[in-house]
């Protein structure tokens, strides 16, 4: 049989490849690495294919959904939330998760990225509620725990796994950032205030431990030349009388000596001639003794006081005998 001139079994044969071919595509699935394929037979939950290669019965068996594993990145649009001090702040962030279970996150929810970002807006608005402006900026890692917190615990049931949640801009209205900005001025002022009273401070006590250690330094000083004073002057004393010591113990030893008392004899007549002069220079009025002119016999009685053994008996026995 021609239809148009070609025959007929050249139809049949292209109808029976394209069947084999569509066939073959429905029977054969290839999963790619990090991901899962839910697959349905009549309707019906069927099971979840994993990486690799499977066979499906055609017909009864169809892939309803494809799932990746890999961590996804879902952009948190900005949204407006009120502080606990009646302040309106523009929030966004960034949401990661991943899917744990393929068919919770196909049967339990219809989207699951527009419910995590829901619940992300939602968490948020409540971590912004419980702190005041300032508390914003300083509370960022609480606030992003509260948020994964909260949608780690709401999307369980869809097979989801909140990883972190990021604020990525925090916008106050224009009035609030221009007190803001005084705020900061005026802090900064005062803590150069306070940085520079705090160094005068530190100055002045500087200088009064400086004056402090000087007065100290200076007293050790007077105190150590007063001792070495002191120290000298008791050394001279020490040396001046160990030199008169010598000196009569020297004398000693020359009046016991042929001709020592002799010559004592004439130092004494002469140390008496000298003084006996001195003391008539001295004044107008001069006292003179009886016997200013027996000088032999003042000298003989100082010589009897440098005799050993006669000293003073013998002169008063010499002056009773007169």
């Amino acid at each position: 049989m021609e239809i148009l001139g070609v025959d007929s079994s050249w139809f049949v044969s292209g109808a029976l490849l394209l069947l084999v071919i569509i066939f073959l595509a429905r029977c054969v699935a290839i999963v790619p690495t990090q991901s899962a394929y839910i697959v349905e037979r009549l309707g019906k939950f069927r099971g979840v294919l994993h990486a690799g290669f499977h066979v499906l019965v055609p017909f009864f068996d169809r892939i309803a959904y494809k799932r990746s594993l890999k961590e996804q990145v879902l952009d948190v649009p900005e949204q407006t939330c009120i502080t606990r001090d009646n302040v309106s702040v523009n929030i966004d962030g960034v949401l990661f998760l991943q899917i744990i279970s393929p068919e919770k996150s196909a049967y339990g929810i219809s989207d699951y990225e527009w419910g995590a970002i829901q619940l992300a807006q939602t968490a948020l608005r409540s971590a912004i509620g419980k702190l005041e402006m300032d508390k914003t900026f300083e509370e960022r890692t609480r606030i992003n725990q509260e948020v994964v917190e909260a949608l780690d615990d709401a999307t369980a049931p869809w097979g989801i796994k909140v990883l972190r949640y990021e604020i990525r801009d925090i916008a106050p209205p224009p009035s609030v950032m221009e007190a803001m900005e005084k705020q900061m001025r005026a802090e900064r002022e005062k803590r150069a205030v306070i940085a520079q009273s705090e160094g005068n401070m530190q100055s002045q006590i500087n200088l009064a431990e400086g004056a402090k250690a000087a007065a100290i330094a200076e007293s050790e000083g007077l105190k150590q030349a007063m001792i070495n004073k002191a120290e000298g002057e008791a050394a001279q004393i020490r040396t001046v009388a160990q030199a008169t010591a010598d000196g009569l113990d020297a004398v000693a030893r020359q009046l016991g000596a042929d001709g020592g008392v002799a010559a004592a004899q004439l130092r004494l007549a002469e140390a008496y001639v000298e003084k006996f002069g001195q003391l008539a220079k001295a004044g107008t009025n001069t006292i003179i003794p009886a016997n200013v002119g027996d000088v032999a016999g003042m000298v003989a009685t100082l010589t009897q006081l440098l005799r050993p053994g006669e000293g003073l008996s013998a002169g008063s026995a010499r002056q009773t005998g007169d």
